[in-house]
């Protein structure tokens, strides 16, 4: 049993762990791109620092930085202690050991900090949650969700992940989702529903392999996008 965990946690991944996870390339960054549920992370910052227009969107943002801190501070060991418990459940490449996860973590969160307050102030961090988003529809060429949907399968039932997958593409032109595994390290129950339902509404669905795996075996990402 690989994690346990009753509620969503603000955990964040990097600009270039984004790049792996997604198979980014710099044309996909060309264009708007959304970040669903991106919580902490620090793709957006460094994103924008390399020129790339990107906004991210999470419930979170209703919180100042020092609260995100603390929520973060108040979970981080006891995620970090359930990885260390089960040592075969992981890869590790990437993230070298435990530890460095952990340190990795931590630099992806004080770099969103240091850019959190003037990237809400440009509106590049706008307080929202799915099924619905706060913007037009077809405002972005590509739209990313980074560890909630899919992972969180046993949380959010599959009602939820159809009624929030048609919200990010009635937003943008193409989604991504990763990783398809639960927490429990298991394909999600919902990514057969998923798949079928969305190729029967004319979208190009395809599972994809991507360079990022720290879950053993989650190193796939689910693609769908308007034809």
């Amino acid at each position: 049993m690989a994690m346990q965990l009753k509620e969503i946690v603000p955990f964040g991944r990097s600009f270039d762990e984004y790049c792996q996870m997604f198979n980014l390339t710099t044309t996909d960054l060309a264009g708007k791109v959304i970040g669903v549920g991106d919580g902490p992370a620090s793709f957006n910052a460094e994103a924008t620092g390399q020129g790339y227009q990107v906004i991210s969107v999470d419930p979170v943002y209703q919180f100042s930085g020092s609260e995100i801190q603390t929520r973060f501070d108040a979970v981080v060991d006891q995620i970090i202690d359930q990885v260390k418990n089960s040592p075969d459940d992981w890869v590790w490449s990437y993230h070298s050991s435990p530890e460095n996860l952990r340190s990795n973590r931590v630099a992806a969160l004080q770099t969103f900090l240091q850019d959190y307050e003037i990237g809400k102030a440009t509106g590049r961090y706008v307080i929202g949650k799915l099924p619905q988003l706060p913007f037009p529809a077809q405002q972005f060429s590509l739209a990313l969700c980074s560890h909630l949907l899919l992972l969180y399968s046993q949380q959010l039932d599959a009602e939820f992940h159809l009624r929030s997958i048609q919200e990010m593409l009635r937003v943008a032109t193409e989604v991504r989702i990763f990783p398809l595994l639960t927490l429990m390290r298991e394909r999600s129950p919902h990514l057969e529903q998923i798949t079928n339902f969305f190729k029967d509404q004319g979208y190009a669905v395809s599972v994809q392999t991507v360079a990022y795996e720290l879950q053993k075996g989650g190193n796939q990402m689910l693609v769908i996008r308007r034809q």
